[in-house]
């Protein structure tokens, strides 16, 4: 098998010091449309915005996150048609699995971490039919 079998782009995701002003700035000034807030303890951190197909930005409030001149990118996260085949591939070549497995996320998606030589996150993704992403819907954050 040649590469992992990547689709697209799943999402981007970009860190904020204050989630009201990014939810103002991208769904007020852009126009883009909220899909679902990702929540702690009743309250707001993150939330995810269409743009078009299968294609999102994830947005995560962190005070403390380090700003560069050029932002905050926190990661970059691809669409996979088998993450098991996908993880198979990563371990033949001797890629580094965070947790070194699989893991189901709260948006109903399963998912894997690993990193690129430059250490940027990558997040594969697996969508299922209750997907977040595509059927809406809070999520209360457990980690």
């Amino acid at each position: 098998m040649t590469g992992i079998g990547i689709k697209q782009v799943a999402h981007v995701c970009v860190l904020t010091h204050d989630i009201k002003a990014a939810e103002q700035f991208y769904c007020g000034v852009l126009g883009l449309k909220k899909a679902f807030n990702f929540t702690r303890k009743g309250g707001v951190f993150g939330f995810y915005l269409d743009t078009g197909g299968r294609t999102n930005v994830e947005v995560f409030e962190n005070p403390n996150a380090p700003f560069t001149a050029q932002g905050q990118v926190d990661h970059l996260c691809f669409e996979v048609a088998n993450l098991d085949q996908a993880l198979e591939v990563l371990r033949a070549h001797k890629i580094a699995i965070r947790d070194n497995a699989k893991q189901f996320g709260v948006d109903d998606t399963w998912q894997a971490w690993i990193k690129d030589p430059s250490g940027t996150r990558i997040e594969l993704f697996e969508y299922t039919e209750k997907s977040a992403q595509f059927v809406g819907g809070d999520r209360e954050a457990n980690w």
